[in-house]
């Protein structure tokens, strides 16, 4: 069906925002909604308590479309954010996330990323792929994003480096950090001035195993379930805040080979629907946990 020239103009907004639980917000936004001629056309809303102190949040996601630019739509928000207290933010639906991604040796998490990305499955723009290794030049040229390799040999090196990071992340507009099997642990410091912005993905054994090769752990030890988890970095190593996670099951037929290639492809799924649900603005934190409004 053809498009009527009076939708072609509309804008499609996405609002996200949390603030303490109190009656009147839904109410209060759908108001400003209307009188900004908007149209809602997904909306999604949780309530979370907190056990302890028995204290309420609201989280919401609404998508709109309206005639109204967003600053005559954030005129309109406004006065209930201020009303209610809300944390917001205000995007275009569908609009291209600036994602940086950094790797180590590993090619399957970069090269998943860089197809959907080009092929228009996930809404990221990926201006560099960072590395402490040279291997995956080739695989970032195929796609045609421009590669850098840092060695990180010491402490000195790696400071240097996350300068260098934070310098890039502010002059590219950096809006999402996406470690794809990048071997290096991060600041305590960066991890904190980047908090909600770096997403890492990591193998999930039941048992767990850690150190060196952990497939071969896995299969000496007849693994039946493989899984994955993406999360958001912390200085807690591989304890942030947990996005998605994913499992498959495996029986004792499998070779280490085979539990490497099964591992990697959850790793990849799982990370590829992290960053999806994290540009679409699906994602609210709730302390050391997630909302996902998917």
């Amino acid at each position: 069906m053809a498009q009527s020239q009076t939708d072609s103009t509309k804008n499609h907004w996405v609002l996200t925002f949390v603030c303490a639980d109190k009656p009147g917000i839904v109410h209060a936004i759908t108001g400003a909604i209307l009188t900004a001629g908007g149209n809602i056309t997904e909306s999604k809303q949780y309530t979370s308590v907190d056990a302890q102190s028995g204290s309420a949040r609201f989280f919401m996601r609404v998508q709109i479309e309206a005639a109204a630019s967003l600053n005559e739509f954030e005129t309109e928000i406004t006065p209930v954010a201020n009303q209610f207290g809300l944390d917001y933010k205000i995007d275009e639906v569908g609009r291209k996330m600036r994602t940086l991604i950094l790797v180590s040796k590993s090619a399957h998490c970069l090269n998943d990323l860089l197809f959907s990305q080009r092929a228009g499955y996930l809404p990221i723009e990926v201006p560099a792929v960072f590395s402490n290794h040279s291997e995956l030049n080739a695989l970032a040229a195929f796609y045609s994003v421009p590669f850098e390799s840092h060695s990180l040999s010491d402490e000195g090196s790696k400071l240097a480096f996350e300068h260098m990071l934070r310098d890039y992340i502010k002059s590219a507009n950096i809006e999402l950090i996406v470690l794809a099997r990048f071997m290096q642990v991060l600041s305590a410091e960066f991890c904190a001035e980047f908090e909600g912005k770096i997403i890492n993905i990591h193998h999930s054994f039941l048992p767990g195993f850690k150190g060196a090769n952990p497939y071969a752990q896995a299969h000496a030890r007849g693994v039946k379930l493989i899984g994955a988890t993406a999360h958001f970095v912390t200085a807690d190593l591989d304890e942030g805040p947990i996005i998605e996670q994913n499992v498959v099951r495996v029986n004792h037929s499998e070779t280490k080979n085979e539990l490497v290639r099964i591992g990697q492809d959850v790793e990849s799924k799982t990370l590829a629907q992290a960053v999806r649900w994290f540009a679409e603005h699906r994602v609210l934190l709730d302390g050391e946990r997630t909302i996902i409004f998917n």
